[in-house]
């Protein structure tokens, strides 16, 4: 027996609610496995880096590397689209630049927030040099120590947008991701314990917290934990 013309209208209208109720789900849920896909191949290309790095040279890289150091160390062992120069430069060189070393800032937008979205990000923990690689991941670097000035500290940190600065979310630890190289040369994710943003009580990866740098300590959870995911905000 046939269907009249008003019951297949009818089960179609049905389909097409049913679709539109799960298709957003599925959509995030798409997108978040694609950026935990990003975070394990963006860690393990850092790390291969460092690795050929430490076999080429003998020694690995430490967290007392010298001032702007560790940018031509990663591109040489990284493919890479497209240099970005530091990120305080008054010209279109930075992709990502810090706003208070532009001369016309209102040229460019606050693209990263913090985890929760309430704050924008601390631009000058990512300005010691940045480069696309040839996948699109967004590295940014943090490496202003100078050796025997008790202004700089030893904090070595690399950042990487998984699925490049175009694409949202752009937030810090929901697809900018950070990581700490420690003083015996190991690629910490950012949370670990000893790395400068660990938290025994999740301060850094806060649903509720207001500071510039929140979302720093998510690397580790995003990277071990799969609930994560899940109650990402």
């Amino acid at each position: 027996m046939g269907f009249t013309l008003a019951e297949v209208l009818i089960t179609l209208g049905i389909i097409g609610v049913v679709a539109a109720m799960t298709m957003p789900t599925l959509m995030a849920s798409t997108q978040k496995k694609e950026l935990q896909t990003g975070l394990q191949k963006a860690y393990s290309t850092l790390s291969q880096a460092l690795m050929m790095y430490e076999n080429d040279n003998g020694w690995p890289v430490t967290s007392s590397l010298g001032y702007n150091q560790l940018k031509p160390i990663l591109m040489k062992y990284i493919n890479t689209a497209k240099d970005c120069g530091k990120g305080t430069e008054t010209t279109n060189l930075a992709c990502m630049p810090n706003k208070a070393y532009v001369s016309d800032p209102d040229n460019y937008k606050d693209i990263y927030k913090t985890f929760n979205g309430r704050s924008n990000i601390n631009y000058s923990a990512f300005d010691d040099g940045q480069f696309v690689m040839n996948d699109n991941m967004f590295v940014m670097i943090e490496n202003a120590y100078i050796p025997g000035n008790a202004n700089t500290l030893p904090n070595l940190w690399i950042s990487v947008d998984v699925n490049g600065f175009h694409k949202r979310p752009n937030r810090l630890g929901q697809d900018l991701f950070m990581f700490q190289i420690m003083d015996d040369g190991a690629l910490l994710p950012m949370g670990a314990q000893g790395t400068r943003f660990y938290s025994e009580t999740d301060a850094n990866c806060s649903r509720t917290s207001t500071n510039n740098m929140n979302g720093a300590g998510c690397t580790v959870k995003a990277l071990n934990d799969e609930s994560f995911w899940k109650g990402m905000p």
